[in-house]
């Protein structure tokens, strides 16, 4: 049996879900995989955003929260009756919502939603669409993880700590079914111009800040799935990071307090929509 990765990823005709599909990344994709001929069900919360979307693109559309697994369920039973079986589950909504003292001050809620949004929405999908795929020998998995989730996020431990457990999962699937034929990748990207870090500008960039716009984002995922790389990273220096964090652990725990020490004392408290113009 030939190896499946042997043959890249085209998107022409694939049948992709799309969550948190509405802004941000989420929409960037939406258009970069419409224009790679993909065929598009667009799920989110934000109804009139998803609507103009959709009808931009000709996707099918879906108001989704997903966190209810029933949901996610009757959607993937609707794209297969509408379109067809899902080729692909891009498991894309997510939210940073910091901290008002020390690393554990976050109320119970805000974690409880972390690991909702951040967790759970990939296993729900993953249980929607995976028996399918794994009986017809193929299929996508796409998890929107974090660099956070390889490093980690200064001022947002909730945020943080259920990115690491996204990665987890990812790995646990690649390692579970990659040899049924099932394709799983994680993105980690770094800084993109999102209203999350307060740019309402979709177009908007800061290269001195290597701040991406969502449009260099998403061509830089869809490129990477096309190559079908387990870990995508969209800012190429996280590799780096990586490596430095896994050689040398203490010396990376020192220079991310040196980093918080000094946002703290320019900034006077973690405010993601500031504190990266200063990392």
């Amino acid at each position: 049996m030939p190896d499946i990765r042997e043959i890249p990823l085209e998107f022409q005709g694939k049948i992709i879900i799309l969550t948190g599909a509405a802004g941000g990344i989420g929409a960037a994709l939406a258009r970069e995989f419409a224009q790679r001929g993909a065929r598009l069900a667009l799920c989110d919360l934000n109804a009139p955003a998803l609507n103009d979307l959709a009808q931009e693109l000709g996707a099918l559309q879906m108001v989704c929260d997903v966190t209810v697994e029933s949901r996610i369920q009757a959607i993937v039973k609707e794209v297969e009756v509408t379109l067809g079986p899902v080729d692909i589950f891009f498991s894309n909504a997510g939210f940073s919502a910091g901290e008002p003292g020390h690393a554990a001050s976050a109320p119970d809620r805000i974690w409880q939603s972390a690991w909702e949004v951040h967790v759970m929405a990939h296993v729900y999908a993953c249980r929607a669409v995976l028996p399918a795929m794994l009986a017809r020998g193929q299929g996508y998995l796409v998890q929107m993880a974090s660099a956070a989730g390889l490093l980690n996020q200064i001022g947002d431990a909730a945020y943080s700590t259920s990115k690491h457990a996204a990665v987890g999962f990812a790995e646990a699937l690649a390692i579970s079914h990659g040899h049924e034929g099932l394709k799983v990748s994680v993105v980690c990207p770094q800084y993109v111009a999102t209203p999350m870090l307060g740019y309402d500008d979709p177009g908007a960039a800061a290269p001195l800040l290597d701040v991406l716009s969502p449009k260099t984002a998403a061509q830089r995922i869809a490129d990477a799935m096309e190559e079908e790389r387990f870990l995508i990273l969209p800012h190429p220096q996280v590799a780096d990071y990586i490596a430095f964090k896994a050689m040398e652990p203490e010396k990376w725990l020192a220079a991310m307090r040196k980093l918080r020490a000094r946002l703290m004392a320019k900034l006077g408290k973690l405010d993601l929509a500031q504190m990266h113009k200063w990392m």
